[in-house]
């Protein structure tokens, strides 16, 4: 299995906060795994991405060292390697980690530390923030990202992420003319929280996939724009649920998606805060959505096809899909 949308501030379980904790002497907010758990996942009744985003503060609060960014990614590698990933993007804000007083640069290489670590086959994409104060620092993640882009196994792409209702896709255009004329691929957050213009947005940017992508269903001619011109969508149904970025998931698009030929790939967001792992995201558009076995692989193959990572790894990646590896 392939993820290609995770979020490592959103992949800290309870028991990589307990390791991260004691790894940095952090007295957590709680010492029952069910308490932990609560602080750590959104609850059933979250209303918006809004609330949503609130459940990042203590994962946050455990990525602020060197020490602790490393072994943060060293550990979602090896969960997802036990669940069953093959191939894993990892991804992540440098500027949201720089409380303590680590630069930018201090904490992607102290998350290209923590990649050496594991041998689940792994790439980093480096996310800019929506906000109106930033610009600044997105630009300098920018900077970065050209400075350690690699093929494979390293830096390969950037993204955008946040509120994207409050701060519209449209207002970073400099950031990703930037990005572009470096040659960084980039995905970026747009159609969950806010419509089809977003989307239309981060596809005038340039960019080579989109994040969620759910909403275009509002836009019959930007479904079929995207089908045609096989734009991958990383769609994300349990986040999707919780964020409401789908208000009814009876109604969820995912099998028009897919009849009309769009590139979905299915991906976890943020595992420990949705309660998920890609195991129950297939299990559940299974049980929904019926989706069969055979529609199971084709959405494996688009992941492997859209993976930010070199053409020859793709080729690898396909060929144990479909030997069923």
């Amino acid at each position: 299995m392939i993820d290609l949308h995770c979020h490592l501030d959103g992949a800290i379980t309870p028991d990589i906060a307990k390791k991260l904790g004691a790894l940095q002497n952090i007295e957590l907010p709680a010492k029952d795994d069910d308490e932990l758990l609560k602080k750590l996942s959104v609850p059933e009744d979250c209303e918006s991405l809004n609330d949503f985003l609130q459940c990042f503060g203590l994962p946050l609060r455990l990525l602020q060292t060197k020490e602790g960014i490393a072994e943060a990614v060293r550990l979602v590698q090896e969960k997802a390697k036990s669940e069953g990933i093959i191939y894993l993007e990892i991804r992540f804000a440098p500027q949201l980690h720089q409380i303590n007083g680590l630069t930018q640069k201090e904490v992607i290489e102290a998350a290209l530390e923590g990649l050496k670590q594991s041998d689940l086959h792994t790439n980093l994409i480096l996310c800019l923030m929506r906000s109106d104060h930033n610009q600044d620092e997105n630009l300098e993640t920018v900077e970065l990202a050209k400075k350690y882009l690699v093929k494979d196994e390293g830096v390969v792409a950037v993204d955008l992420a946040g509120a994207e209702a409050l701060f519209k896709t449209v207002d970073f255009k400099k950031e990703f003319e930037l990005a572009r004329s470096y040659g960084i691929p980039f995905t970026i957050h747009a159609g969950e929280a806010d419509g089809a213009e977003s989307v239309k947005a981060a596809i005038e940017f340039g960019a080579k996939r989109i994040g969620h992508g759910v909403r275009i269903y509002e836009d019959p001619e930007l479904v079929e724009y995207i089908a045609k011109n096989e734009i991958p969508l990383e769609v994300c149904p349990n986040s999707n649920r919780q964020t409401k970025a789908v208000s009814d998931m009876t109604k969820y698009p995912l099998k028009d998606f897919i009849s009309k030929g769009i590139k979905v790939t299915i991906n976890t967001d943020d595992p420990a805060i949705c309660r998920t792992n890609l195991k129950k995201e297939f299990s559940y558009i299974e049980k929904m959505y019926g989706i069969t076995s055979d529609q199971k692989k084709q959405l494996l193959l688009n992941a492997a096809k859209a993976a930010f990572c070199s053409d020859e790894y793709k080729i690898e990646l396909i060929s144990k899909i479909n030997l069923g590896d």
